[in-house]
């Protein structure tokens, strides 16, 4: 029986990152890079497992152990988690594994690619007991090493995008264009590999009390053609593009097919049962195209679905709402971020106060829930103005908001930004998670780390347990669902920034004595 190519390992990470909150609110979805890694690899002529340790709940030594029964020639460490940020944060779980897996089998070859490592890759090979790193997309570097090591001695330095060791020195080898072809070399996720029974949705999603099983999330675009700075989704794309001869100030965007699209929701509909779908993209309302070409297919075929994507307020356009809801697309992602115009201007997203009021009763209009997504200790923001986001948040009143701490990640201009300013960054990669026990958000121009934490932590707990919050979804979703929310501001985050246990330099924050506040005296409210 010939020897298996490659098995790609998505590392379990859940009670790292999300504490007890992973234990049930959490969702528990696929890998969608390392189903799509798998559809590309056997359409190369390779064969192929996936290990989701993550849906599985095992660890990293029960990892290291099924490598070593399967035995591949190459064992490759996908670093993507439920969206691009998400990849640092398991960084720390995929190091652990890569670990176990080289403690166990030393001569067995180890590949780590992903978001994170795309855009640190360097720093991942020399702190990392990986082998190999891919410096971007990684789709031609996987391939192409697994090759090489078929060879009796590989030609590494013919393997493209790959970050190697040359007895003391590291060697880069130049990449290649990013993959054009997506329907035809790969149209979609190699569900047949992935423990399919096992995902589920997050608390948020079925918030009517439907079943959160079974559950998937796909890809229908790749990229995303803004410039946030505090966002890093294109750092696995960034060495394509420049192998493409794409500016480094334009960004890639690449997209499926409707009918490659309706491929992948016809197998999930009929194969599995699946009735709960996330569209992964950065950004899929924004084509109105490819947004109601797939709308209309899924409308033909009468699904009954319930699927959730990110917007922004600013792509929206007339017809889209009522094209969605009839799909069935019940739930839409707001990058709302900032409550001061200030503050979101400076991380490059532009839009007017009243734009976001708009919008947001336009889509609730459509009979589409919204959550809302907001930042706080962005660089601009001081004590007055992440009040005024926690304001807005409570007067919008969305179907669910998320509160994040500004953090800067890896392959995001605001982490480039932190490194040039010697800005503290956390010490562990587990300390870029919102929800983890070392949590470090970035400190503003105004305020330390300690206070946005803080600060965060105090909004959720002030939004979630508000009562024209609780009565908006009492009355839509049933008492039920009040009972749900409380049960979920039950749980309590350790922090260690808040306790003391976490020692973190002190900053020097500009001077600004009008805007900055004593934070003794805040309090949590509208105003």
């Amino acid at each position: 029986m010939p020897r298996l190519d490659v098995v790609l390992v998505n590392p379990c990470s859940r009670p790292q990152v999300y504490q007890s909150l992973g234990a049930t609110l959490t969702a528990v979805e696929n890998p969608v890079w390392a189903g799509l890694m798998a559809t590309f690899c056997r359409r190369q002529g390779l064969s192929v497992a996936v290990i989701d340790a993550e849906a599985e709940g095992i660890g990293h030594d029960a990892v290291a152990e099924r490598v070593k029964g399967l035995n591949p020639v190459l064992a490759a460490v996908v670093v993507y988690g439920h969206q691009p940020s998400a990849s640092t944060q398991i960084m720390t779980a995929s190091g652990q594994v890569c670990t176990a897996i080289k403690e166990l089998t030393p001569d067995q070859p180890v590949l780590m690619l992903g978001g994170h490592v795309a855009a640190l890759p360097e720093r991942a090979l020399r702190e990392e007991a990986t082998d190999f790193v891919a410096a971007g997309e990684g789709l031609f570097t996987l391939v192409a090493l697994v090759e090489a090591l078929k060879t009796p001695v590989p030609a590494l330095a013919s393997v493209p995008g790959l970050f190697y060791r040359d007895g003391g020195a590291i060697r880069q080898t130049p990449g290649k264009p990013l993959l054009a072809d997506l329907d035809g070399a790969m149209p979609g996720i190699a569900w047949d590999l992935l423990p399919m029974p096992r995902y589920r949705a997050h608390n948020w999603h079925c918030l009517d009390g439907s079943d959160r099983q079974p559950y998937a999330a796909l890809y229908t675009t790749l990229g995303c053609p803004y410039h946030c700075s505090f966002c890093c989704i294109q750092a696995p794309f960034k060495a394509g593009e420049e192998a493409a001869g794409i500016k480094k100030t334009a960004n890639s965007y690449r997209a499926w097919s409707p009918d490659a699209v309706i491929a992948q929701i016809d197998t999930l509909v009929n194969d599995y049962g699946v009735r709960n779908i996330k569209i992964a993209d950065e950004m899929f309302v924004l084509n109105r195209r490819h947004v109601a070409g797939i709308c209309d297919r899924i409308i033909a075929r009468g699904y009954d679905l319930n699927i959730w994507a990110y917007t922004r307020i600013d792509t929206i356009k007339d017809g889209m709402l009522e094209k969605l809801k009839a799909a069935g697309f019940n739930w839409l992602a707001v990058g709302i971020e900032a409550g001061a115009d200030r503050v979101r201007a400076d991380v490059d997203k532009r839009f007017d106060q009243d734009q976001v009021f708009r919008v947001i009763a336009e889509i609730r209009g459509a009979g589409i829930n919204v959550i809302g997504n907001y930042i706080f200790g962005l660089p601009e923001d001081d004590l007055d103005t992440m009040q005024a986001t926690l304001d807005m948040a409570v007067e919008l009143n969305c179907e669910f908001s998320n509160f994040y701490s500004a953090m800067a990640y890896p392959g995001s201009p605001l982490y480039a930004l932190a490194v040039e300013r010697d800005l503290p960054l956390p010490a562990k990669w587990t300390g870029y998670s919102q929800h983890s026990r070392d949590c470090l958000p970035l400190p503003t121009r105004y305020l330390p780390a300690r206070e946005v934490l803080r600060f965060r932590d105090a909004a959720f707990q002030r939004f979630y347990t508000g009562g024209d919050y609780l009565r908006m979804v009492g009355e839509k979703f049933g008492a039920g669902t009040v009972e749900d929310i409380r049960r979920m501001t039950a749980h309590t985050l350790d922090r260690d920034l808040l306790t003391g246990k976490l020692n973190v330099p002190p900053t020097l924050l500009p001077h600004d004595a009008e805007r900055q506040r004593d934070p003794a005296l805040v309090t949590l409210g509208t105003r």
